[in-house]
């Protein structure tokens, strides 16, 4: 633990120290708090999600003021966790500070060494080949799978990417963007031929849907574009739209059930017209 000496009082200087020093009066079992001290590794990482999405929805609302206090969120786990490693021997702030720089200089040698990678993909192999140092030292096997090491909480359409980029690293890759447009004709034919079906298997229409959005990932990435953050993207689109299009309902006196689609369409592309 850290010393609460001067340096580390509640009214001094902000520094890195001093909200270790918060976290381990935090954790005190005596004199900390009820909620803090319960805590564990598991029972926090539903937090930590929370707070990293909070900082991307400050950037993606151009509000900096609240990005400085959700980084700060943000920031708070890692102590939080710091400590926790640090109270079971296991590691602690400073050995979490130590590999992250390790790995940022051994991953970057253009950088830090003579190392010449001059071209984008030149930098992005490099990268990729370090990553896969890391997981054959991490698991000790030289057969280890690419995949291994996906983590498997990630939402879905980034978990999709990750794989795609991994397996397109060693040569498991269409190479031309009509071969990805061919793919998803080809996926969304499978879907409509389950649609079409006399009897609709859920389950083989599910994979085939699966399959469907797998593929619109893959054109998402060849066309060098972050498919989570793209529908994340239409969401908020969409929402904007759609609040234009309550609005244009309340204004006309009546509920949506007294609207069919044609007008509710019409209100639509009403909104749409004022985007321009």
């Amino acid at each position: 633990m850290l010393n609460s000496d001067v340096n580390c009082k509640v009214d001094g200087k902000a520094s890195i120290e001093k909200l270790r020093w918060i976290m381990t009066q935090l954790r005190d079992p005596e004199t900390g708090c009820p909620w803090d001290i319960k805590q564990t590794f598991a029972s926090i990482t539903s937090c930590t999600i929370e707070e990293a999405y909070e900082v991307v929805d400050a950037i993606e609302q151009n509000d900096f003021t609240e990005l400085n206090k959700e980084l700060g969120d943000l920031l708070f786990q890692v102590i939080f966790y710091s400590q926790l490693g640090q109270e079971q021997q296991l590691f602690n702030f400073d050995s979490v500070v130590e590999s992250i720089c390790e790995k940022l200089i051994r991953r970057h040698p253009h950088v830090f060494s003579d190392t010449d990678l001059t071209t984008d993909a030149q930098i992005k192999a490099n990268w990729e080949n370090e990553k896969s140092k890391e997981r054959q030292t991490k698991n000790k096997q030289d057969d280890l799978s690419i995949l291994v090491d996906i983590p498997k909480n990630l939402p879905a359409l980034s978990q999709a990417a990750k794989i795609q980029k991994r397996c397109s690293h060693v040569g498991f890759d269409w190479h031309d963007i009509n071969d990805v447009f061919a793919k998803i004709e080809e996926e969304v034919l499978e879907v409509k031929e389950e649609l079409e079906a006399e009897n609709i298997n859920p389950k083989a229409l599910g994979e085939e849907l699966g399959d469907l959005m797998f593929a619109v990932v893959n054109l998402c990435r060849h066309a060098k574009q972050d498919p989570e953050m793209l529908l994340r993207q239409a969401n908020k689109k969409f929402t904007k739209r759609f609040h234009g299009v309550e609005a244009q309902v309340q204004q006309s006196g009546r509920d949506f059930p007294q609207h069919n689609l044609e007008q509710l369409e019409q209100y639509w592309q009403q909104v749409k017209m004022q985007e321009k």
